[in-house]
């Protein structure tokens, strides 16, 4: 007797059988995306030119000589270990362009820049060579470190490009003791090259980008970008810029410069590192400053305050230590719609935590796939509260329950509307006590 059977999309079957579908379950994704991701454009020595480097931290510790050109303490690293005190990953980018590769008869430079100069290439004899067919051990050294060595080679023809250096196939071996590359230049760093980092960031995620530059110019172009990308294309991230006061949520202006520099802007990488670090759930005011610069830190308690009511992120000394003085933005405009909770980075990233969840929720469960009916808003209703109620169970929202939530057909039956009540919790920051004494 024959039987039906195989797979079913409505139960219509003539054949008497089983007809089984096999589906994954589908995964809510309402769970809380990880923080700690960072990107900066920065001058740098050594690396590929207007291309994005995503580094993570345990690669950083480990490869930082591979990736930037030099070991992880060398004070031309400075930028990126202020970074990673509180990032995870990194996207960098090298601002300056047209370089010169350094260059020797036997090999380029893997890139452009000054450290190229301190490679050299060093050709001995193998063991095994013969008279009438000499081999050669070929050394690729980055100053008094070997970072590669080939043995047994008989022609240039075999040499295999390593991290540092492409080899000149068509050059003739002979034994030297040491032949530095040279001529090795960075180029400069042009104003659109900034503009070709943001085009370049526009398809990557992070939570916080920073630039160094006190080019009142190129802090408004990034003023701009991050304004458009809030709240024109909604991806939810805040910039870390030096002395820009614009009064918005979304720029975070740093004041302090360095002691004996003051208009030094070298801790807009730390910062960055830390709006794009600190949890959901926590603020950055008052944690110690653990990087490696000494700050300028020689404010009266009037400045401060005024700092404060400006908008300014800023660091001050407490019992010798450098702490931050408050974890806030450039918003200072208040209104009905917006309070002054809008200044907290805290609150701004609970806000931008749930905002880009539910889009990455949104666009991988429901774009095209979920029916505009109840059962399908009924669905998205339950992801969102179970979103929510992971804020809260970590502490970063409050009073949260599910009738804080409705979701609506719209005008159209493709869209759907979305209502949302929540309470931000902030850390505590200032402390009124009354004592009696009896």
């Amino acid at each position: 007797m024959a039987l039906g059977g195989g797979t079913f999309l409505t139960q219509n079957k003539v054949l008497p059988g089983a007809y089984i579908n096999f589906v994954s379950v589908a995964k809510a994704s309402a769970t809380l995306s990880d923080r700690g991701i960072a990107t900066i454009p920065l001058d740098m020595n050594w690396g590929p030119e207007n291309k994005v480097m995503t580094v993570e931290l345990a690669e950083f510790q480990k490869d930082s000589q591979k990736i930037f050109g030099y070991p992880y303490t060398a004070d031309e690293l400075k930028p990126m270990r202020e970074i990673f005190l509180h990032a995870k990953t990194v996207h960098f980018f090298r601002l300056n362009t047209g370089g010169v590769k350094a260059a020797n008869d036997y090999a380029t430079a893997k890139y452009s820049g000054t450290r190229g100069n301190d490679l050299r290439i060093v050709i001995e004899t193998n063991e095994n060579s013969e008279e009438e067919s000499p081999l050669y051990d070929v050394s690729t050294f980055l100053g008094t470190v070997m970072v590669d060595q080939q043995k047994a080679v008989a022609s240039a023809e075999q040499l295999v490009g390593n991290d540092y250096v492409d080899f000149i196939k068509e050059a003739s071996l002979q034994l030297t003791a040491t032949t530095p590359l040279t001529g090795g230049t960075n180029g400069t760093v042009e104003d659109a090259a900034y503009q070709t980092y943001l085009d370049r960031m526009e398809a990557y995620t992070f939570n916080a980008m920073g630039c160094m530059s006190n080019n009142p110019t190129i802090c408004a172009l990034f003023t701009s970008f991050v304004k458009r990308m809030r709240d024109d294309v909604g991806k939810k991230f805040q910039v870390v810029l030096f002395r820009t006061l614009v009064d918005y949520e979304g720029v975070v202006s740093v004041k302090n410069g360095l002691e004996g520099d003051s208009e030094n802007s070298a801790l807009i990488a730390w910062v960055t590192g830390v709006v794009a670090g600190t949890a959901v759930n926590a603020s950055a005011t008052n944690i110690n400053y653990d990087g490696e610069y000494a700050v300028d830190t020689k404010y009266t308690q009037t400045q401060l305050e005024n700092g404060i009511k400006e908008g300014s992120f800023m660091f001050h000394l407490v019992d010798e230590k450098v702490v931050v003085l408050d974890d806030i933005n450039t918003f200072i405009s208040i209104t009905d719609v917006k309070s002054s909770d809008f200044s907290s980075n805290q609150t701004i990233r609970v806000l931008d935590q749930i905002a880009n969840d539910i889009a990455v929720l949104f666009g991988t469960k429901y774009i095209g796939k979920v029916p505009n009916d109840n059962a399908g808003r009924i669905s998205l209703w339950n992801d969102i509260v179970k979103h929510h109620q992971e804020l809260q169970t970590i502490r970063a929202i409050q009073d949260f329950s599910g009738e804080n939530v409705t979701v609506a057909q719209g005008d159209t039956k493709k869209s759907v509307v979305v209502t949302d009540y929540v309470t931000p919790v902030n850390a505590m920051a200032q402390l009124y006590m009354t004592i009696y004494v009896q």
